[in-house]
């Protein structure tokens, strides 16, 4: 462990639209999983922090909803979050789906990061499958307007160009004491990690199916006798529609979601995960305050 007059300890917000890969560029800079990644948009509900260490640099890594125009109640409390994740940070990673380029969406969050006092730094993502001539244009226009302290091109999927932004974010942190273990690699409860792994499963095998009508409530979670974990997850949906596709025929669909969440959480937390699922049918769920605090979200008007 470094000598506390070495140390190094920073806030990096990583923002940016939906499905830019903030959370696979998180875990990519963590080293291991710490967030749930699906290809579809707004994904991320809540903020979350992954730790990374760089040598004697301890990197706070917000990941952030996705930034976009918020038309319901969650979307309101997402957005909000994600600028809330911003606050107090020694520097805000732009992250940019290089694929795409510069759409609106993006705009309008350089549009926000107007004024800031923060180093910004721009990261085009997914350069492994991207145009290479035009990331050049984009990465020109992106400059021309809003200066960027620097501009990097990774595939967090691949791992191209990671270590590199790792080093740089760690060369811009503040010096002073880490604020977690060395080996923590992120501030979530297991209780939220259980919730997260089951909701990725949902989004991995359901698809288009049920888009975002869907949240799990952590109704029981207790350490057995034996070191195992019991957890008793009630997934809520807002029709007898929808929880009949989440059971899937036979009970099929949830069996394979329950037995799926179940082996990663295993792998995850190093111990035998007793995973009870239950498919609820609340019709206003989004309007519930208590479920919002469960998902790590604060309640918006």
């Amino acid at each position: 462990m470094a000598e506390e007059s070495e140390m190094k300890c920073g806030l990096v917000a990583v923002v940016g639209a939906p499905n830019a890969g903030k959370s696979t560029l998180v875990n990519a800079l963590v080293g291991q999983k710490v967030a749930i990644v699906s290809p579809k948009a707004q994904t991320t509900r809540a903020r979350l922090m992954g730790i990374a260490m760089a040598d004697e640099v301890q990197l706070l890594l917000v990941d952030t909803p996705g930034i976009f125009d918020p038309r319901r109640r969650l979307d309101r409390a997402m957005v909000a979050a994600a600028w809330e994740g911003t606050d107090g940070a020694d520097a805000v990673a732009l992250v940019i789906d290089g694929r795409r380029g510069l759409g609106p969406k993006v705009m309008d969050v350089v549009e926000s990061l107007k004024g800031r006092s923060e180093p910004l730094i721009a990261i085009f993502n997914k350069v492994d499958i991207a145009d290479k001539p035009r990331l050049l244009d984009h990465a020109a226009k992106l400059n021309d307007a809003l200066s960027f302290a620097e501009t990097f091109f990774v595939s967090a999927q691949t791992g191209d160009g990671v270590a590199e932004l790792k080093a740089a974010l760690a060369a811009r942190m503040p010096e002073g004491p880490w604020h977690f273990p060395e080996d923590q690699v992120s501030d979530a409860t297991d209780r939220m990690l259980a919730a997260e792994v089951t909701r990725e499963q949902l989004y991995h095998q359901l698809h288009a199916e049920l888009p975002y009508a869907s949240a799990i409530e952590t109704e029981k979670y207790t350490e057995r006798e034996d070191g195992s974990v019991e957890i008793h997850q009630q997934i809520l949906v807002e029709r007898d529609t929808q929880r009949a596709i989440v059971l899937g025929k036979g009970g099929s669909r949830i069996k394979e979601i329950g037995a799926k969440a179940r082996a990663e959480l295993q792998e995850l937390m190093g111990v035998r995960v007793h995973l009870y699922l239950h498919v609820k049918v609340r019709p206003n769920w989004e309007e519930d305050s208590d479920l919002y605090r469960e998902i790590g979200l604060d309640w918006v008007q």
